[in-house]
């Protein structure tokens, strides 16, 4: 396991991978982090949904592939994919589900895991197909959805892409 900072800064987008499901420990590691993401007032309003089942991995694929407009593998063949989701309503839902997100990515880093943050997940999950696929997984309640962290086996180790400058500004 990695040391936490050397996890965050060696974190890279990941969109090549092997076909190898991951284990159930690292799931349970990388799951763990997702869920002691800090949440305002400590709601902890978003969930998580596991997909390890290649169909339900394909339809949901095809449906975020017809939000962009196009018929590719948004989820680039992984084997798993991770659905934050949080409740509608809620105020702070997208801040916390984030905080979700960016804490599943970095633990799948901290464990040699690769991962990406997949877009869509609003718009899949506003619509009624996306409503019948969170009813068909049994999660019951009004959700919006946050985001799609896919899991593997990197296949690509992608280089890190140059920080942009004028992004941090002391006032003292």
């Amino acid at each position: 396991m990695k040391d936490g900072l050397c996890a965050i800064y060696e974190r890279r987008s990941v969109r090549k991978y092997k076909p190898e499901q991951i284990t159930d420990g690292e799931l349970e590691l990388v799951l763990k982090a997702g869920l002691c993401a800090p949440s305002a007032m400590n709601r902890q309003p978003a969930i998580i949904v596991v997909l390890q089942n290649r169909d339900d991995i394909s339809h949901l694929s095809k449906l975020n592939a017809a939000v962009m407009g196009t018929n590719s593998d948004p989820f680039y063949g992984v084997p798993t994919v991770l659905v934050v989701l949080a409740e509608t309503g809620n105020a702070n839902a997208v801040k916390d589900g984030s905080l979700v997100m960016g804490n599943l990515m970095n633990a799948a880093s901290a464990i040699g895991l690769g991962s990406c943050w997949i877009n869509r997940a609003e718009e899949v999950f506003a619509g009624a197909e996306g409503k019948a696929l969170l009813k068909k997984w049994g999660v019951e309640g009004d959700y919006t959805g946050i985001g799609h962290c896919i899991l593997g086996y990197a296949d690509e180790q992608p280089e890190m892409k140059p920080v942009k400058g004028k992004r941090v500004y002391f006032v003292r």
